[in-house]
């Protein structure tokens, strides 16, 4: 098969349409003909070499593809060849075919294309295992979301208006602050400005309930001070850094939490497994999808030997969305 790979990390001129060997279907899993994957933020630490992927993954970039199943290892039930479904993975999206965990496939959303599948598992499990799973939310109660418009962002927003959440969303744009309202944001905020100002302002001086948030160290303080009592803020990203001051008192006097969850390093079994995570976007997410209460946001669509392009794009920024990388 062919496969984008890095030979040397690097900008994105490193990634390289390349042949290399057919994946096998061990026990347990299944293996796909992928008809498209998606650009996301780990993917461009892992290219440039900071975000290895865990023991026993595939070395090649990709953490979510669509596609059909091509052949079932030993033990796999309940799948067929030939049926369209979507994926979570550890790696190996960037590939003609891809390996992956019969728990960790999902089948299509109703009303869904095959294409516009492969930007979803990854999105889609991250947000549910973040705030639903992990962070509680509850209608009625306030969430924020950092980065509104991005693929996470755009997909939180829905979920979380589906959820009975009121919404709030930052974005550094008016344009993409719109976007974020018109996919149901009630409180939009430029993260230029003093996001809890803004904020405490429009929840009458409370803040949120639950945060999601991808900038890691950078956004911490300023976290901690829209976090309401009682509130939970959850990390799911590092684009801020890694490390920096945390004000124990704030949180002992907000009786708050703060919480770190990756997603792709976790096993595939136990309760906080991929297989769980997946099950539970399944019960929960899918339906929302279904019934239109959540849509896919494709910002653009790219064939996958031309990958490059597709993380030029997401690190010029500008992003709304998704960014596809198709082969169908």
């Amino acid at each position: 098969m062919r496969a984008i790979t890095v030979q040397k990390p690097g900008g994105p001129e490193a990634l390289e349409w390349t042949e290399v060997p057919d994946p096998v279907a061990g026990p347990g899993e299944v293996v796909l003909d992928v008809a498209a994957s998606a650009v996301n933020r780990a993917d461009l630490l892992q290219r440039q070499g900071n975000y290895p992927p865990p023991p026993g993954a595939s070395e090649i970039i990709g953490l979510e593809c669509s596609g059909r199943v091509a052949e079932l290892g030993e033990g796999v039930t309940g799948w067929n060849v030939g049926d369209e479904v979507c994926a979570l993975l550890a790696g190996g999206g960037y590939a003609e075919k891809v390996a992956v965990p019969a728990a960790q496939l999902l089948p299509l959303p109703s009303g869904v294309d095959l294409v516009t599948a492969g930007g979803l598992p990854e999105i889609a499990c991250t947000v549910w295992s973040n705030i639903v799973a992990a962070g509680r939310l509850a209608a009625g109660e306030t969430f924020l979301v950092q980065g509104g418009s991005s693929g996470i962002g755009t997909h939180a927003i829905q979920v979380a208006k589906a959820l009975g959440a009121r919404v709030a969303a930052t974005a550094g744009a008016p344009d993409r602050l719109e976007r974020c309202r018109e996919l149901g944001a009630d409180i939009v905020i430029d993260y230029h400005g003093d996001v809890p100002a803004a904020l405490k302002e429009a929840t009458d001086g409370r803040g949120a309930d639950v945060i999601l948030d991808n900038m890691g160290a950078k956004g911490l303080a300023a976290n901690i001070d829209c976090l309401a009592p009682d509130g939970r803020l959850l990390i799911i990203g590092m684009q801020g850094g890694t490390k920096a001051e945390l004000d124990i008192g704030k949180l002992l006097r907000k009786r708050a939490s703060v919480t770190a969850m990756g997603l792709r390093g976790r096993p595939v079994d136990g309760p906080n497994g991929k297989g769980a995570v997946v099950a539970g976007v399944r019960e929960q997410v899918w339906p929302m999808l279904a019934d239109g209460r959540v849509r896919p946001i494709v910002h653009a669509t790219v064939p996958m030997p031309d990958a490059a392009k597709g993380h030029a794009q997401l690190e010029a920024g500008g992003v709304v969305g998704k960014i596809l990388l198709t082969l169908a």
